[in-house]
Formats: C-alpha cells, sequence, structure tokens
C-alpha cells in the first residue's frame, strides 16, 4: 500500500506540478488581452462621450437657429424695417422651454411668460422707430417739385421694340429720362 500511496502522491504532484506550470504559461496572455480589452472599451467610451457631447452642442445651435428664425419672422411679420437691430433688442427676452415653445420670459419669471407674438407686438408698439416711416422726409427736406404731367402721354412698355418708328421710339426714350430724371429728384 505504501508504494500505491507514493506513486497516488508522485502522479499528483506532478499533475499539479503541470497545471502550476501551465497556468503560469497562459496567464501572461490573459493579461495582455485584459489589458488590451480594458484599453479598447476605454477608447470606446471616450468616444461615445465625445459625440454626445457634439450631439448635445449641435442640438443648442439648431435649437438657438430656430429660436432666431421664429423672432426674424414674427418681426418681419409684423413690419419691422430694421429687424437684426430690433432683434440684438429682444433675443435675451425670449428662450426655448423644456417642450419646445419660443416665448418671452416676464417680470414675473415662469409665471410671467408670453407668447412670441405678444412679446414682440408689445414691442413694436412701445418702439415704433424700428417701424417704416409713415411720413417720406424729415427735417431739412426741402420742398418737392411736382413734375408737370407728361403731355405726350404715357409709353406702353410692351409696345417698345424694334418694330418702332423713329418719332415713337424718341417719344419712348424722352419719357424715360423725364421719369428717371423725377425718380433721381
Amino acid at each position: 500500500m505504501d508504494e500505491s500511496v507514493d506513486v497516488q502522491t508522485i502522479v499528483q504532484q506532478a499533475i499539479n506540478e503541470y497545471m502550476r506550470q501551465d497556468s503560469a504559461r497562459r496567464e501572461p496572455a490573459y493579461k495582455t488581452e485584459l489589458q488590451e480589452e480594458r484599453r479598447r472599451r476605454e477608447q470606446l467610451e471616450k468616444r461615445l462621450n465625445e459625440m454626445s457631447e457634439e450631439n448635445r452642442k449641435s442640438r443648442a445651435v439648431a435649437e438657438e437657429a430656430q429660436r432666431a428664425t421664429a423672432i426674424r419672422s414674427e418681426l418681419q411679420r409684423l413690419g419691422v424695417v430694421k429687424v437684426d437691430l430690433a432683434y440684438k433688442a429682444v433675443q435675451d427676452g425670449i428662450v426655448r422651454t423644456d417642450d419646445g415653445r419660443v416665448v418671452a420670459r416676464g417680470e414675473g419669471g415662469e409665471h410671467g411668460e408670453k407668447t412670441l407674438t405678444e412679446f414682440l407686438s408689445g414691442f413694436v408698439q412701445e418702439n415704433p422707430e424700428f417701424l417704416p416711416a409713415r411720413i417720406a422726409g424729415g427735417t431739412g427736406m426741402t420742398g418737392t417739385q411736382k413734375a408737370a404731367p407728361a403731355n405726350t402721354g404715357s409709353v406702353d412698355l410692351d409696345k417698345i421694340g424694334p418694330s418702332m418708328s423713329r418719332e415713337e421710339l424718341e417719344r419712348a426714350r424722352q419719357e424715360i429720362l423725364r421719369v428717371a430724371s423725377q425718380s433721381l429728384r
């Protein structure tokens, strides 16, 4: 029995030694592979974070562009002549809400919200200088001279062409000259 125990012990020790050497041989490869996978995962996480940040910035730029377009188009609809100047004056008071609406902040915070149309209508009424002038001219404008009505009659633009007689062509030239000089005054 002693011999069988010794043989069993020796075989067991040999197997244990082989397993230990085999795992020692394989362990560096596992560690290298594990480190490589960790490095790939970290690169992917970094790229994902970068793309997420780019997406957030792109959405913010798009929302800002939509907000600016909504403000400018409403100002144009209200008849504002100097849209860019009026936009600069009101842009800070107009925000986009979480649900996507474009509203104007009032003095009361969220409770003082007004629709874009209400806010800009009030702004234009308070600042009529952004609207077109009601009377042409202004201080320093001299009296305008009224041109005498043409005694030759008006010229039909559809009839101007190479088939016109010399007299009709000269009359058309004179009418064009009269209208142009009147416009330049």
